[in-house]
């Protein structure tokens, strides 16, 4: 089992593990850290995050309300594609449409990973702050939940003792960002899973004691799926609808054990094979799926990417990507804006940072 010193030590030796992609849709940047496993009882975990064994009264949702806003995320679609026709309401409880999400993504591992490992907790969530309140002011109308988005299993360019080209971050890291999570009232977190050479059907059970608290949310990233045996970072990777929907009834059959509020799902995405019969993914009144533009690059080709791997192939709600060093390589060097993405055809209601 590797100790903290010794995985600060592989991260500086490993850094480039992971290769840099370029193509049509964008571009993305993950890096791989190594690491042991370590259980802490589910009695210390929902310490940190707030006991979710007792039954709870979630607000119920307002229909009307929901109808409302899912229109009006539509920005005046004339495809007839937004909103998503059929779509289940949610539980109560239910996050999505009535505030936004922003999120900082990362690990606390790498400073390379994104800004939620990059800077101390305090300026990290100070900066965050600031970011909420840009929203906030560009679209007064949707309040933002804040959120960090952590990498709990990370894609890795060393097999590590499983052979696997995945690393399982321990308990103890995973419970430190949830104490994170506490110093702002009311943030969530997601867990979000790279499997390299495992499965989804193998790892998201490992995860499961976090994720039958109310506050903790799932992401999955195709992109480090290696279905055919490629070492990940050698070219990208990719999911089919059946791992959606094997992860969307996983998450469901916790709401209902459990009595939660709807889960959120992001599955990130930014070319058309990451994601394959998209067409074919089942809503859950549990569960709220959020397909997230992931790609890196200047503004005209991140919305490019997300016109034709996002809006094209409509699934529920949207999210987007935003990179606070890699959207700055190429000309004309500048992040998109919060009023820059709320022009998006749909608008965005899941937005993380990098």
């Amino acid at each position: 089992m590797a100790n903290k010193k010794n995985l600060t030590k592989i991260i500086a030796l490993a850094g480039t593990a992971l290769v840099l992609f370029t193509n049509c849709s964008g571009n993305a940047e993950k890096q791989g850290v190594k690491s042991g496993h370590k259980d802490t009882s589910a009695t210390q975990t929902e310490a940190i995050a707030g006991d979710s064994s007792s039954a709870q009264n979630y607000s119920p949702i307002d229909t009307a309300d929901y109808n409302k806003r899912i229109k009006a995320l539509a920005n005046g679609d004339t495809t007839g594609k937004w909103p998503v026709k059929n779509q289940p309401y949610p539980i109560n409880g239910a996050i999505l449409p009535f505030k936004r999400i922003v999120a900082y993504y990362g690990n606390l591992y790498s400073k390379k990973m994104g800004i939620l490992g990059e800077l101390p907790p305090k300026e990290m969530l100070a900066k965050l702050d600031q970011e909420v309140k840009r929203w906030e002011k560009d679209d007064p109308n949707t309040p933002v939940q804040p959120a960090l988005h952590y990498i709990a299993v990370v894609a890795s360019g060393d097999p590590g003792k499983s052979g696997m080209h995945r690393n399982r971050m321990p308990d103890k890291q995973i419970d430190s960002v949830l104490t994170i999570s506490k110093m702002r009232k009311n943030m969530i977190v997601f867990l979000d899973i790279q499997v390299a050479l495992s499965n989804i059907q193998t790892e998201l059970p490992q995860l499961e004691k976090y994720l039958k608290l109310p506050n903790v949310h799932l992401g999955i990233d195709p992109e480090f799926s290696m279905k055919d045996g490629t070492l990940p970072g050698k070219k990208i990777g990719t999911y089919d609808a059946a791992d959606i929907n094997y992860c969307s009834d996983y998450l469901a059959k916790l709401v209902k054990k459990y009595n939660l509020p709807a889960k959120v799902f992001v599955v990130h995405r930014f070319t058309k094979k990451m994601l394959t019969n998209a067409e074919n993914i089942k809503l859950r009144p549990e569960v709220q799926m959020v397909i997230n533009m992931d790609g890196w690059g200047e503004p005209d080709l991140k919305v490019g990417s997300y016109r034709y791997f996002v809006r094209d192939h409509p699934v529920q709600f949207t999210g987007f990507k935003l990179f606070y060093k890699n959207d700055l390589k190429k000309d004309p060097h500048r992040m998109m804006t919060p009023e820059d993405v709320l022009k998006l055809t749909p608008k965005p209601i899941y937005i993380q940072y990098q």
